[in-house]
């Protein structure tokens, strides 16, 4: 055996290391569950562990609303090593009673993976009421925001002062939304003040948002701000709006009280005289930078003591290294945003060299993992295809040879949530064709079901299309398994069928199968797309 391919998954992060995300939730077309009103929808936030669901927040009550955009910001700890199941529970909420009380109450349900919603960063999925029946044409939109680990936090408190009334028997009723322009022209509301009644120099109460929340820690992003004069039944009245983004908010901070016209573009256009609609007052700001959580500081300053996937690492490549002629290892990485660009990659070469990925013996690896860690940002979804197909590919170069003498190893050291299943079988049914063998190793406390499919012990693994495998390439260990025995014990476990495995490659070469051979490696091996 010539080459062997090491390739870790997420390079150097320990895989209990959690990141924290932040959650928008809006929902369309809710069911009406009131008589005379509209519903007013809230929204429970569970989390599955160990079998049970358990609330973990829930939003604000939004009045007579059917298609509402909630201003609560849910917070989620994100651990990449782990499936994280939350389920989205929307409830007609009545006040007087408890939210979820009662059935009659529930206007749909949704269930997802905190993975999921990270990966596509926006989800939109059908609510659902008991037994699996669809909430007529309910949905909900989950939007996920990473938080990045130089986030601060900003609090803010603001006035108005002469609004416009829009009552007639009593004065407006304002409240005031802040909402953040994204790059696409979105708008994302980042806060909803309470409501003061009756008063057209209302005060607010002070708040605080995070600063990738408010302007995605992007000072001259614009903000738009709009005052609203609250309706019972849903149906507020505009009363004007300004923009400005946090950069100019500071710079306020060094001029009593900096404010900004409040402004009704049709009023504008129809009145010779109009000014404005209100100004509105900053009267305060506040900023302070977070103190680094342990799990930022670990990811600021990699630990040194080996984690999971430098063991296996380790207890894997130092057998198969005495196989290996040059001690030459290439070594990929998949699942993270790379430098310079930050793209989304799938098989870099984590010496972050692509004409040469091969680094010099498992002490190479080693290192070349380790100082990965702190230039690279974990990303999902996981794609192990791509990783299969270029190994692959190598493979059928080599077989091509008239030696055809290097038989190819590829260790795979991962959390075991795979998104892209279908191609993965498609691209390990060509790879047994080839002379390379799939060391799998789990790594974390996942559901490593998929892993144990694509073993093929429990029968035999077939491509979407129905296509068997040509011979068994695969072998999975979990970690957990090995975590108290010793390197040699893993190292014996997942390298115990490769030389089964080597022996069937060379006798299928002499003896040709019977089951159909792909028509050209080249056109079967290429990346799924």
């Amino acid at each position: 055996m010539e080459e062997i391919h090491p390739t870790p998954h997420h390079p150097g992060v320990p895989p209990a290391l959690p990141g924290a995300v932040e959650l928008r939730v809006s929902c369309r077309h809710l069911l009406d569950r009131d008589t005379l009103n509209k519903s007013d929808p809230c929204v429970l936030l569970l989390m599955q562990s160990q079998g049970q669901w358990t609330e973990v927040d829930r939003s604000e009550v939004i009045k007579s609303n059917l298609n509402p955009v909630f201003a609560k910001i849910f917070t989620v700890d994100y651990y990449f090593e782990e499936v994280q199941k939350l389920r989205f529970e929307v409830y007609d909420s009545h006040g007087h009673a408890g939210v979820g009380t009662h059935d009659d109450d529930f206007l749909g349900g949704m269930e997802c993976t905190v993975g999921q919603i990270v990966a596509q960063k926006r989800v939109t999925k059908p609510l659902f009421l008991k037994y699996g029946k669809f909430a007529g044409k309910s949905t909900i939109t989950v939007i996920s925001e990473e938080i990045s680990g130089n986030n601060g936090y900003v609090e803010l408190a603001f006035r108005a002062k002469k609004l416009d009334d829009k009552d007639l028997f009593s004065k407006s009723d304002p409240f005031l939304e802040i909402y953040r322009i994204d790059d696409d022209r979105s708008e994302q509301l980042v806060y909803r003040t309470e409501v003061v009644k009756n008063n057209l120099s209302p005060i607010w109460e002070p708040f605080k948002v995070s600063l990738n929340s408010l302007c995605s820690c992007e000072e001259k992003r614009k903000l738009r701000c709009v005052v609203w004069d609250y309706d019972s039944r849903g149906k507020h009245d505009f009363i004007g709006e300004f923009f400005t983004t946090f950069e100019e908010m500071q710079r306020g901070c060094h001029v009593p009280q900096v404010q900004w016209d409040c402004m009704n573009p049709k009023y504008k256009i129809k009145k010779r005289n109009y000014k404005n609609s209100g100004v509105v007052v900053l009267l305060d700001l506040k900023v302070s930078t977070c103190v680094p959580s342990c799990a930022e500081s670990c990811r600021a300053e990699p630990c040194r003591a080996p984690n999971e996937y430098l063991k296996a690492l380790v207890a894997v490549g130092e057998i198969c290294q005495d196989y290996d002629s040059d001690k030459k290892f290439s070594a990929l990485g998949f699942g993270a945003r790379i430098p310079p660009k930050y793209e989304v990659s799938h098989d870099f070469a984590i010496n972050f060299n692509p004409d040469n990925d091969e680094c010099e013996g498992i002490q190479g690896v080693v290192e070349s993992y380790q100082s990965c860690l702190p230039k690279i940002q974990l990303y999902g979804p996981t794609n192990v295809a791509p990783i299969i197909s270029k190994v692959a590919r190598v493979a059928a170069d080599e077989e091509r040879t008239k030696e055809a003498s290097q038989y190819f190893i590829l260790l795979i050291l991962t959390d075991g949530v795979v998104t892209d299943m279908a191609d993965t079988r498609e691209a390990i049914v060509r790879a047994s064709y080839l002379p390379m063998s799939i060391i799998i190793v789990g790594v974390g406390n996942a559901d490593f079901t998929d892993m144990q499919i694509l073993d093929g012990d429990d029968g035999v693994l077939r491509s979407p299309r129905g296509e068997p495998v040509l011979r068994d390439i695969v072998q999975f260990v979990p970690f957990r398994e090995f975590k108290n025995a010793s390197p040699t014990a893993l190292a014996k476990c997942v390298l115990a069928e490769v030389p089964k495995q080597v022996v069937e490659y060379y006798s299928y070469k002499a003896f040709p199968p019977r089951c159909p051979q792909p028509d050209t490696p080249d056109s079967n091996l290429s990346s799924p797309q």
